[in-house]
């Protein structure tokens, strides 16, 4: 299969997020945007005050057409759940109830194991404002909330949406460390080709005169192998450290002449007269 993201598979499935009377279309759109990053896609809305279809919210999507195109529009909440066999209320205040209260990390594990046991499932998401009512979150099993600054507890609604549906993916990981790219794999350098790099800069900078004073260079040879061989390298980066070196070496080399009396200070072929290349 081909690498580009048209021709990947795509993921959609999961619980139903559900939103409950969504005030702007450009919330909805960053909503269906993190549901689809994280392989969610199907979106309730309930009552949204803008109305629904909504340009903004297509706009805001960034392309998550299939999350927006497949939204359903319902008057209650009771409506949108109705055909659900389990759902989560999100909230960031603590509830005086008789609900259990989980984090992210067990809420989206719970989900998992009843999608793959055939179960419905949805996570309900308050308004921009104010979140749900007690009443709303009575209709949910569980409650579900996230572990913030206690300080500034203050996720909006796509932020919320965006950890839930992250937890979601992960929980169905095999391998927690997996990433969906590796680095290139590099062979190793060996210790010949770091000496050679050694000889090479050393040789380039001896040139143009680098090494001055003359009795300071084995002191000035060691601080810049030690630098060098701090860690090790691999034989694509010994490539573009010669490389680099190589280009340099374009360059006229020049030895400084020697510095006048009363002279201390001055670069590269400096004298207190006024000599000059021609």
């Amino acid at each position: 299969m081909s690498g580009t993201n048209s021709e990947r598979e795509l993921i959609a499935e999961g619980p139903a997020i559900i939103l409950v009377e969504p005030q702007l279309g450009e919330n909805i759109g960053m909503v269906a945007r993190a549901m689809a990053n994280f392989g969610l896609a199907e979106l309730r809305l309930v009552s949204p005050r803008d109305g629904w279809p909504s340009e903004k919210a297509r706009s805001a999507a960034s392309k998550a057409d299939h999350v927006i195109d497949g939204a359903q529009v319902f008057d209650t909440l009771e409506d949108a759940l109705r055909d659900l066999n389990f759902v989560y209320a999100t909230t960031a205040r603590e509830r005086y109830g008789f609900k259990p209260v989980r984090s992210p990390v067990t809420a989206a594990t719970t989900l998992r194991e009843k999608f793959v046991g055939g179960e419905k499932t949805g996570i309900m998401f308050g308004r921009e404002r104010w979140g749900l009512t007690n009443e709303e979150v009575a209709l949910a099993d569980e409650i579900v909330t996230f572990p913030v600054n206690p300080a500034f507890a203050s996720l909006n609604i796509a932020q919320a949406v965006l950890l839930m549906s992250y937890e979601w993916m992960k929980s169905g990981m095999e391998d927690m460390g997996r990433t969906p790219f590796q680095s290139l794999e590099q062979r190793p350098s060996t210790k010949e080709q770091v000496f050679g790099l050694f000889e090479h800069i050393e040789e380039a900078l001896d040139a143009r005169g680098y090494f001055h004073p003359p009795e300071k260079k084995p002191k000035m040879v060691d601080n810049l192998r030690a630098v060098l061989s701090r860690r090790s390298f691999t034989e694509q980066e010994i490539s573009v450290f010669r490389g680099v070196i190589r280009s340099i070496d374009r360059f006229p080399r020049k030895r400084p002449e020697p510095l006048l009396a009363g002279n201390d200070s001055g670069g590269e072929g400096e004298t207190s007269g006024n000599d000059s290349d021609t």
